[in-house]
């Protein structure tokens, strides 16, 4: 009988691997966010973004959503805590310096949550947006409960509040690529541990409404497929997102390399380049 190979995946052991946060935030700006530019279409082409709105983006990230906001003559304002890479990168892409004109001159950005919004008399959002994706990690939508009720003082009555999120898993090529995370993570529990990647769940955006007291006022879905220009590209793009951070800690950044490059061997095309074709979902909610 030929003896069966079991290969185990040991903790990590010895200090954390070394992350150059200002490689992975250029990395998310300049290959992976903007996969997600058909969804931000979708939304501001629903909500008639203009001149007239005044958005509140949470979770900002390197400002792209809010640059499209903008371009569209909406005054924007984009909290991010916890990232100042990826919060240096959407200062140089919004703030009037940076264009030499005052077209951006109403763009606001903070390091932070909600609460740090010193002009909380005179903000009157009337759009706030949470473009980061809700369900892709277990335990990721409570800071974002919290920070939707640390909103609400900056906000009226009615005001549209917009949820995203992945769309269902059999629509989403990607998942098979990020289930490499959940399984170097803990391949004995899964995805069951704060900071490990999950598939989306159907009601998660509607979840997190109810918590933070928002009522659901219409849904979308958008195809936003994930395409690089190589195997290289899309392993850049892919661990930029954070998803792998623990699969990276319980092993090692080599072993994720390996695996996460073998999941996107059926994605890989002729001509060299990687189409992953997925579904994000978003949630139109309003403020009570």
């Amino acid at each position: 009988m030929t003896p069966t190979l079991v290969r185990q995946h040991l903790p990590h052991s010895g200090a954390a691997p070394q992350v150059d946060q200002w490689a992975r935030a250029r990395d998310w700006a300049e290959i992976q966010e903007r996969m997600l530019v058909p969804l931000y279409e979708a939304v501001y082409e629903r909500l008639e973004v203009g001149s007239s709105t005044r958005l509140l983006g949470l979770g900002c990230g390197s400002g792209l959503a809010l640059l499209m906001a903008a371009a569209r003559g909406a005054s924007v304002t984009g909290l991010q805590a916890h990232a100042p890479e990826r919060l240096a990168l959407a200062r140089e892409r919004l703030l009037p310096a940076a264009w030499g004109t005052r077209a951006r001159a109403g763009a606001r950005l903070t390091d932070g949550e909600p609460a740090d919004i010193d002009d909380v008399a005179t903000a009157a959002y009337n759009l706030v947006t949470a473009f980061e994706p809700v369900g892709c990690v277990a335990g990721d939508s409570e800071g974002l409960t919290e920070a939707l009720a640390a909103a609400s003082p900056l906000v009226g009555r009615g005001v549209p509040v917009v949820l995203a999120g992945w769309g269902p898993p059999e629509r989403c090529a990607t998942s098979s690529v990020l289930r490499v995370a959940a399984k170097l993570a803990d391949p004995l529990r899964g995805t069951r541990d704060p900071g490990c990647w999950r598939p989306a769940l159907r009601d998660d955006l509607e979840e997190v409404a109810e918590r933070a007291g928002l009522r659901p006022d219409g849904s979308g879905r958008v195809a936003c497929p994930f395409g690089y220009a190589d195997v290289d590209n899309a392993v850049r793009g892919l661990l930029s997102t954070g998803l792998f951070d623990a699969a990276v800690a319980a092993t090692d950044p080599d072993q994720v390399d390996k695996e996460v490059r073998e999941a996107l061997h059926p994605y890989k095309r002729r001509d060299g380049t990687v189409w992953m074709p997925n579904v994000f979902r978003y949630l139109v909610a309003r403020t009570a």
